[in-house]
């Protein structure tokens, strides 16, 4: 089988939505990752259903698949990165967290994209986890509802430093939630150390509703171009096709926009050598 490239526009930030998802075409992408924010098409905008069929044609007549990504890092407080989380102690706060996730659903049915990749969020000193654990199960329990009730598939991603950091930590998680499939971002298993990426991919196949490559070094959250990290690339996309996955393999460089227009091009690249090795 051959494997579904997509890039992350949160990779492009410098550029305009339209030109980066051109770029994407261009360089034989099969899809995007699409990171929405305040320039990207903006969830809070009074004419976000306009924007979102608007790009869902421009996806569509460039043949393009999505993935919607909610990392997005001062869109819901400018002042206080990726705030507010699942696990903030603000009940208001967290209710935001979830209507935007609700919101990013939404998106997601109008563009027909394959899953809304989220995450937990990192709890503030002086959060007891276990209360952080039960807040993060009450948002969860809302986000799947809504998520059943529109037909659109979400997936909890682990993020090192935050309450759900491991693919263990998934597991424990998706077993009071079900519907919950696995974003895996083989970089973070080089960080929290845990599993091996391609091990991460085999053992979690029927649960995976997306996954993210880039280079990165062990024990270091920074993602990296392709053949500056530890990554076995060419260990994760055999593993990627062992099982089977037919989904995106979304490239994730969000340090790289200033030279988006070479990361682009430069990131299929290696994937496609990689894959053939």
């Amino acid at each position: 089988m051959t494997l579904r490239y997509a890039y992350n526009t949160n990779g492009a930030a410098s550029h305009r939505l339209d030109d980066a998802i051109r770029l994407i075409a261009e360089a034989g992408y099969d899809g995007v990752a699409l990171t929405l924010d305040h320039h990207h098409l903006d969830p809070l905008a009074d004419d976000w259903e306009r924007e979102a069929a608007r790009v869902r044609d421009l996806l569509a007549s460039l043949n393009l698949g999505s993935v919607i990504e909610t990392g997005a890092r001062y869109l819901l407080d400018p002042s206080d990165k990726h705030e507010p989380t699942l696990v903030t102690a603000s009940a208001e706060g967290r209710a935001r967290r979830v209507a935007f996730l609700n919101r990013a659903i939404d998106v997601a049915g109008l563009l027909g994209s394959e899953t809304v990749s989220f995450w937990a969020g990192v709890p503030k000193p002086g959060v007891d986890r276990g209360e952080a654990q039960d807040w993060l199960d009450q948002g969860l329990a809302q986000v799947c509802d809504h998520a059943a009730r529109a037909g659109v598939s979400v997936s909890l991603e682990p993020e090192p430093g935050m309450l759900v950091e491991t693919v263990g930590d998934y597991e424990r998680v998706a077993a009071f939630h079900p519907q919950l499939k696995l974003a895996l971002d083989t970089g973070h298993c080089l960080v929290t150390g845990d599993v091996e990426p391609e091990d991460a991919v085999r053992g979690h196949a029927s649960r995976l509703g997306t996954v993210a490559i880039e280079d990165m070094k062990r024990g270091d959250h920074t993602h990296l171009p392709f053949g500056q990290g530890d990554m076995n690339v060419a260990a994760v996309l055999r593993a990627l096709k062992d099982v089977e996955f037919g989904r995106l393999v979304c490239v994730e460089l969000s340090r790289e926009s200033p030279r988006a227009h070479q990361a682009i091009p430069e990131s299929i690249r290696y994937l496609k050598a990689a894959e053939t090795a």
